[in-house]
């Protein structure tokens, strides 16, 4: 069993993730790109895998985790010393990310490639030369769903350890 320390720690670290790939994806939307795509999901992979994991572990065992009885219902999803506010914030930040993976898919055209030193898109075989600046923005989409689903991974494990850690009748 973990400790209450070591879910808040990776609470924490989760928290860290959905900071860090916010950050990101709002300046991939706005046109910028910081940091390089490997660094930028290796670091929001390396903050969300473990306290995912952690928080998926620890409420399973806590809990013995079913269905919900009634799908609408906030109390069936929810641990209930769980604050009403907390689950609701955590609900509309895991929105935003799955809006920005939906609008990053929409403005997809093709997967971006270098093909003979030229820039092109890759549409089912289908191939179209661009420039340099449509290329860039292709990747800076690629780029934003991979944070987007880190992200929304991220709300789940801090939301998920935290939710574990608080729990006062263990």
């Amino acid at each position: 069993m973990m400790s209450r320390r070591g879910l808040l720690g990776y609470s924490v670290l989760c928290g860290g993730a959905v900071l860090w790939s916010g950050a990101l994806v709002v300046a991939l939307a706005a046109g910028h790109r910081p940091v390089n795509a490997v660094v930028a999901v290796g670091i929001a992979a390396l903050l969300t895998v473990p306290g995912f994991a952690a928080g998926i572990l620890a409420n399973r065992r806590a809990y013995r985790t079913q269905q919900p009885r009634r799908l609408w219902s906030l109390a069936s999803w929810v641990p209930p010393h769980v604050p009403v506010w907390a689950a609701i914030m955590a609900g509309l930040v895991f929105f935003g990310f799955w809006l920005a993976i939906v609008l990053a898919f929409i403005k997809l055209d093709g997967n971006p490639e270098v093909r003979d030193g030229k820039y092109v898109l890759n549409d089912h075989d289908k191939i179209t030369v661009v420039s340099e600046a449509t290329y860039d923005r292709q990747l800076d989409h690629e780029q934003q769903i991979s944070l987007s689903v880190l992200g929304a991974f991220a709300v789940g494990g801090a939301f998920l350890c935290a939710a574990r850690a608080t729990d006062h009748e263990t």
